[in-house]
């Protein structure tokens, strides 16, 4: 019987995983503090303007669980190269733009890129790390590449709009594709999904990106809609009937897009549930606390990125330390402790005056926010993805990115419209303070939720199992879905539940760098 052999090369491909997950979080927070100025530069109205976000964020969002497929199917390296070589085209092409509608086409791609290089990404990485403890600091890592991401975006976004122009936070990404490009055959090693199981699931395919763009697209438009309107209902109702749809297509299919297994699973739906509730909180937070402190404060886009750092860069603390935790305790502990401080920072939030200051008012809630944020993530993240397969490692992952970017969209779009119900009044500043209060009272709702569904959905500490070895748990997945032992070396896997895809290439010897 072969020994499985850790891939030596596995740390320096995670850099490079993690170099392109700063590269997807750096352009689009730089991109949301240069949109005053690409707005000026090319004529947008009020209104236009937001479709420099909303194309990629529904392209990126509609098209998660496609990329994740097709990566399984033809080659995670591969797909992730060709991904990360169109986000550099289309980095170019916006960064050349020459009219407001160019410029949303080129963000479209660069979502749709996005969508192929997340969750690729992030499946290189579940077959790169055995799942314990070392997958457990991987993923930490990966969600730290983001909080450090939006830390470099908020200190050199607002220098690099006002002195060079809008057009170089475009340009910035392409030599950092290039060399993402250049390194992926050295670093990365290839997978794909067995022969036997590789069909791409055109009715699936077709059914859950029509649901997930109705939603996305929804959701981003309720704030100017309104929610209860035609528009909104309708799609949200479309959104609705379709995913139906493709449940049962999916029962139906001999190889789905999503096996029923994992939409079965409570490991996987609890996780990505948190997921999708904290990705609600994060977003509408840092969208409020934007608003709040450029719309009433007074700080310029410089000023406020300088002083929000703190957010981002405890996240980065605190999604190290949630790791370690999360492989003595488990998910819940770990997930329930960082909702509660996620709920208490948005809290201390909701208190901000009309003539408030940073230290005073923004800065107690922003340490405790960040570090629950950080934590939250990774055991969310951990929950969702231990015990998935390599065979469907691509399509899970694109399930997890998708929870959190359209948690996000749902969380922007309801404390917008919170805040909005609240400004009309008599004195401006007052009225926009009262609505940023119940925008961040609406962030501690949603982390409240959040908070039950981990309680409700999310195992504890792991106990050893008494069942037969290959024997299915609880949750409908293999026996190594449960929390890891933090001494690995201690358990023994039973031959049985390898599979030609989890163990090809991988012997005593190491992988095969294919």
């Amino acid at each position: 019987m072969s020994v499985t052999a850790p891939d030596p090369r596995r740390w320096r491909a995670l850099a490079l995983l993690c170099v392109a997950g700063f590269m997807v979080i750096l352009d689009s927070q730089i991109v949301l503090l240069a949109l005053p100025s690409i707005a000026d530069g090319l004529g947008f109205s009020p209104g236009g303007a937001q479709w420099v976000m909303s194309a990629y964020l529904l392209s990126f969002g509609g098209l998660l669980l496609l990329g994740g497929r097709i990566a399984d199917l033809l080659g995670r390296r591969r797909v992730f190269m060709a991904g990360t070589l169109l986000f550099g085209v289309s980095s170019l092409l916006c960064g050349f733009a020459w009219t407001g509608g160019v410029l949303v086409a080129a963000r479209a791609v660069q979502g749709v890129s996005a969508a192929v290089m997340a969750p690729t990404a992030l499946s290189i990485l579940l077959n790169t790390f055995d799942e314990g403890p070392e997958r457990n600091k991987a993923l930490a890592l990966w969600s730290g590449s983001g909080g450090f991401g939006a830390t470099a975006a908020l200190l050199i976004g607002g220098p690099l709009t006002d002195v060079l122009g809008w057009e170089l936070v475009f340009f910035l990404n392409v030599p950092v594709a290039a060399l993402l490009i250049g390194l992926s055959p050295v670093l990365l090693r290839e997978s794909r999904a067995a022969a036997r199981g590789r069909s791409y699931d055109p009715v699936g395919v077709l059914t859950v990106t029509a649901a997930l763009l109705a939603c996305v697209y929804a959701v981003v438009e309720a704030p100017r809609a309104g929610w209860l309107s035609a528009q909104t209902v309708g799609l949200l109702a479309a959104a609705a009937a379709l995913a139906l749809v493709f449940v049962r297509v999916e029962a139906r299919s001999k190889a789905p897009l999503v096996p029923p297994r994992l939409l079965r699973a409570r490991s996987v739906s609890g996780g990505n549930l948190v997921v999708f509730l904290l990705g609600s909180c994060a977003f509408g937070m840092s969208y409020t606390l934007s608003q709040y402190g450029q719309g009433v404060l007074g700080y310029s886009p410089l000023r406020f990125g300088l002083y929000n750092v703190v957010m981002p860069a405890t996240a980065v603390i605190g999604s190290y330390a949630g790791q370690a935790l999360v492989t003595r305790l488990g998910p819940r502990p770990v997930a329930v402790g960082g909702l509660t401080l996620v709920g208490a920072g948005s809290l201390l939030l909701a208190g901000v005056p009309v003539d408030g200051g940073f230290a005073r008012d923004l800065l107690p809630g922003l340490l405790i926010f960040g570090p629950g944020l950080g934590a939250c993530a990774v055991a969310g993240s951990i929950a969702a993805l231990t015990g998935v397969g390599e065979r469907e490692s691509g399509v899970a992952s694109g399930i997890n990115t998708a929870a959190f970017q359209i948690g996000g969209a749902f969380g922007v779009a309801v404390v917008s419209s919170v805040a909005v119900s609240y400004t009309q009044g008599g004195d401006r500043l007052v009225a926009l303070t009262e609505g940023y209060q119940a925008a961040f009272i609406a962030c501690v709702v949603l982390a409240a939720v959040g908070l039950a569904c981990a309680l409700v959905l999310l195992r504890g500490p792991g106990r050893p199992s008494k069942r037969r070895p290959g024997a299915r748990s609880d949750d409908g997945l293999q026996p190594s879905s449960k929390i890891p032992n933090p001494n690995p070396s201690a358990e023994t896997v039973p031959p049985s539940t390898a599979t030609p895809e989890t163990s090809r290439g991988r012997t005593a010897s190491g992988p095969s760098s294919a």
